[in-house]
């Protein structure tokens, strides 16, 4: 082999090679240059818009015509659902499971392992037997106000709409839809009292019936 031949050789590996990093790895590979960060084992669809500043980390997926605004954090082995809506700055801790249906606007905390479901009467199969097909349930959406926070573990029945700035206590499971600026806790969750932008309790029931 003549030491052209031999470039030619190396260079044709080089290219072989990054070909096959860029089909592994994806955009991911070249997060810098989209202005956003994904971890090499996240899988983030084709068609799924993402802005700038976001970071997506271990294992995350991010189905195709979901939106995410700039500078959002998405932990470890999040679920986003197509045509999930997420706003801008919105931070989801590990495991968080956000299915169809759902709209988070700016300023969001969503926490670890929170589940948010998509369908009041949930079903395999139909009467006769049959498996349920897309056309056989009703999507109902949720939508989370600016500044919502959701502890730990807590899990949000499909069709309710929390307001502004209202934060849901860990395991909470919330049933109906919740004022701006409230505190609700418990299952079924309960409104104990109201809260500020930075997250000050002003009145607390449980306060005033201790």
């Amino acid at each position: 082999m003549t030491k052209v031949q031999l470039q030619e050789n190396c260079q044709a590996t080089e290219q072989s090679l990054m070909k096959t990093l860029f089909n592994f790895f994806g955009l991911k590979f070249f997060a810098k240059k989209l202005n956003y960060m994904a971890h090499p084992t996240a899988h983030v669809e084709a068609g799924a818009q993402i802005g700038d500043g976001c970071k997506i980390w271990h294992n995350a997926h991010v189905r195709r015509g979901s939106q995410l605004g700039i500078g959002c954090v998405v932990g470890k082995s999040v679920f986003i659902d197509a045509e999930v809506k997420i706003g801008n700055h919105v931070k989801i801790q590990n495991f968080a499971t956000l299915y169809h249906g759902l709209t988070v606007e700016d300023g969001v905390y969503i926490g670890p392992s929170v589940t948010f479901t998509n369908d009041k009467i949930p079903r395999a199969i139909n009467k006769d037997g049959t498996p349920k097909s897309v056309t056989d349930w009703t999507c109902l959406n949720t939508i989370l106000k600016k500044g919502v926070s959701i502890g730990a573990n807590a899990t949000v029945l499909p069709g309710i709409t929390i307001g502004e700035w209202a934060m849901v206590g860990a395991g909470t499971v919330v049933t109906k839809d919740i004022p701006a600026y409230s505190v609700v806790v418990g299952n079924p969750g309960k409104v104990v009292g109201r809260v500020d932008e930075e997250g000050r309790v002003l009145k607390s029931q449980l306060e005033v019936a201790s």
